[in-house]
């Protein structure tokens, strides 16, 4: 059998983990001469490329000195927490990817802990180190106080260290010897990552991903722990809940640099891709068809925020989507819990509105966006943040929050954090920036973002990660300023717009299409305001001098979908379509809304 090695990468957002990927890829002579230099072959997925994050665990193997490296691409983003744990049950090993500036940031701490917890080696990679000012030797110090902190064994603290920049491509085991390529990584994969560990016994496989093809439908992928599987051979597959069920394989795949390559047999140890199941789900064990034996059932975090989901009964709806029922909706949610781990999603009293849980803003945003690129039209309402009650004490999440930005408005941010209830835990300088951890509820952070680059410039860098739930702290001010709302259907005109501008900002420009109840703009002042947007000039045929001068419109406030979900008010929707991304009030009607307001304050 040949030799194996399965390693994940694990790193913060941006500090260069799928550049390093592809580099071994090249390495590993997948690619003799890559199409694009500067495109990324792992990132994939349009909103991978755009974002510049993994969203997706994704699986790829190379081959060096006759070893098969199965290397496992990890999402650094901790609202992905369901997509790292699955993926970290394959591995044997880690990759720790830390930016020679900026050291361990909190999604760093967030996936390693992950890896500690299940016994995993780490290799330590500081990149960057080409950077000025960086301290790469301060940034290993910190490393092995993280590792510290979080419970390291002795074994896991003996980390071997390599230095390079994975950009250049290069890798060496002391950060002043620069070397031609990244060798030094890939000898020390083979010398410090442990070959899978292969328990006597019956076959055992965990489903820890999926695959879909449109040709042959859903793929098991998953490492074979134990035994061997052979294509035509029966199976059991023991469920979540303990249901057996019988099944016979058609074809097994391995990986085989991006390929998967169709296989006789697979021996344990190896990834592998399994088709011929049915009806199986991420977490269900492949056992023995005679004396099946279940796998621990991976756990996953559970999930911080919810969204109302329904469908789009705006004036506009259907104009531009393709898919725009509640059955619709209802088969995307559905499709997306198989490989999704994080995600819930709860019917409610209407058939046309669903709750979907998630681990944070971005977590579900990037669900919503791969909808509607997808053709979807759907509306949501504001994120909720989940509250509990624990021995009759009502909880709600709280997150550690890290703020990078420079010294001189670092007052202005201090200030904002303590008044959404954030206490401040360190403050470090970092040259003319400083960088401030904060603990801060969840519901804190739900709009902070916009708030905090304007307050600095657009200088602020913000990470979160979930902490723990944590006793109620209490009420947090939200939103001050209130809404504009169209008070009819029609098309914006320009002359309208200019007379409206000193009553706040709007969030569309002229000749766009508004619709009555939808939210054009904020309100400089407390409370909505109706205003009538397509209110033309009245002719007269008497001339006034001076009144044709050209009118100056400030351009309108363009929302990105995150922006718009952490704008919005509880009386409010976001409506979503393939080409926009409007704002509406639930009720569109002013009558409706105020016998809504009435009701509410009567209660």
């Amino acid at each position: 059998m040949q030799k194996i090695r399965n390693i994940a990468i694990i790193a913060h957002v941006d500090h260069g983990k799928t550049t390093l990927v592809d580099k071994m890829i090249l390495a590993g002579k997948l690619f003799k001469d890559h199409e694009n230099p500067g495109e990324l072959i792992m990132d994939s997925n349009d909103l991978e490329r755009e974002r510049g994050i993994t969203i997706l665990a994704k699986n790829v193997s190379i081959e060096y000195k006759g070893v098969k490296i199965n290397i496992i691409d990890t999402p650094g983003h901790s609202d992905f927490g369901g997509e790292v744990e699955r993926v970290l049950n394959m591995a044997d090993g880690v990759l720790l990817l830390v930016d020679a500036f900026e050291g361990p940031m909190p999604q760093t701490r967030f996936v390693t802990q992950k890896a500690l917890e299940l016994g995993l080696k780490p290799i330590v990679i500081i990149n960057k180190v080409d950077k000025e000012n960086c301290t790469p030797e301060e940034v290993h110090e910190a490393m092995f106080d993280l590792m510290y902190n979080l419970d390291a064994t002795e074994e896991q603290l003996d980390f071997p260290s390599i230095y390079g920049s994975a950009k250049q491509g290069w890798m060496s085991t002391d950060w002043k010897v620069k070397t031609e390529d990244i060798t030094a990584l890939l000898d020390a994969i083979l010398a410090f990552i442990p070959e899978p560990e292969v328990a006597e016994g019956n076959t055992q496989m965990l489903i820890t991903s999926l695959d879909y093809s449109k040709y042959i439908g859903r793929i098991a992928i998953g490492r074979l722990r134990r035994g061997t599987l052979r294509s035509g051979q029966w199976i059991g597959l023991v469920k979540k809940d303990g249901e057996l069920q019988k099944h016979k394989i058609k074809n097994l795949y391995v990986f085989d640099g991006f390929q998967k390559r169709e296989v006789e047999s697979v021996e344990a140890g190896e990834i592998c891709a399994v088709f011929g199941i049915d009806g199986f789900e991420i977490g269900d064990t492949i056992a023995d068809a005679e004396l099946p034996e279940a796998l621990p059932i991976i756990s996953i975090d559970e999930p911080t925020m919810s969204m109302v989901f329904t469908i789009n009964d705006s004036p506009f709806f259907g104009k531009e989507g393709k898919f725009v029922t509640s059955r619709h909706l209802k088969d995307r949610l559905e499709k997306e819990l198989e490989r999704n781990l994080a995600l819930r999603v709860e019917t409610t009293d209407s058939a046309d509105t669903f709750r979907v849980y998630g681990r944070g803003v971005l977590h579900l945003s990037v669900l919503i966006e791969t909808m509607r690129r997808e053709g979807y039209e759907l509306q949501i309402g504001q994120p909720q943040v989940i509250i509990k009650r624990i021995d009759g004490v009502l909880h709600e999440p709280v997150e550690e929050l890290t703020i990078d930005l420079p010294e001189t408005v670092s007052g202005t941010a201090i200030d904002m954090l303590t008044r959404r209830k954030g206490i401040m835990l360190a403050m470090e300088p970092k040259g003319d920036r400083v960088q401030i951890q904060f603990q801060i509820p969840s519901r804190g952070i739900i709009g902070l973002r916009s708030q905090m680059l304007t307050a600095t410039a657009g200088e602020a860098i913000m990470t979160h990660r979930f902490l723990e739930f944590q006793p109620h702290k209490g009420e947090i001010s939200g939103r001050i300023n209130g809404s504009l709302i169209a008070m009819e259907t029609g098309t914006a005109i320009p002359y309208a717009i200019f007379n409206l501008q000193e009553r706040g900002k709007f969030f569309v420009g002229p000749t766009e299409e508004v619709y009555e109840g939808m939210v054009v703009g904020e309100n400089s002042r407390p409370g909505d305001l109706v205003v009538n947007l397509t209110k033309t000039k009245k002719l007269t045929n008497m001339r006034a001098s001076g009144s044709d001068e050209k009118l100056k419109l400030v351009p309108p406030k363009v929302f990105t979908l995150e922006e718009a979900l952490e704008y919005i008010q509880e009386d409010e929707f976001v409506e979503v379509t393939p080409v926009s991304i409007r704002l509406r009030k639930m009720y569109l009607k002013e009558h409706e809304r105020k016998r809504s307001k009435s009701k509410v304050m009567a209660e």
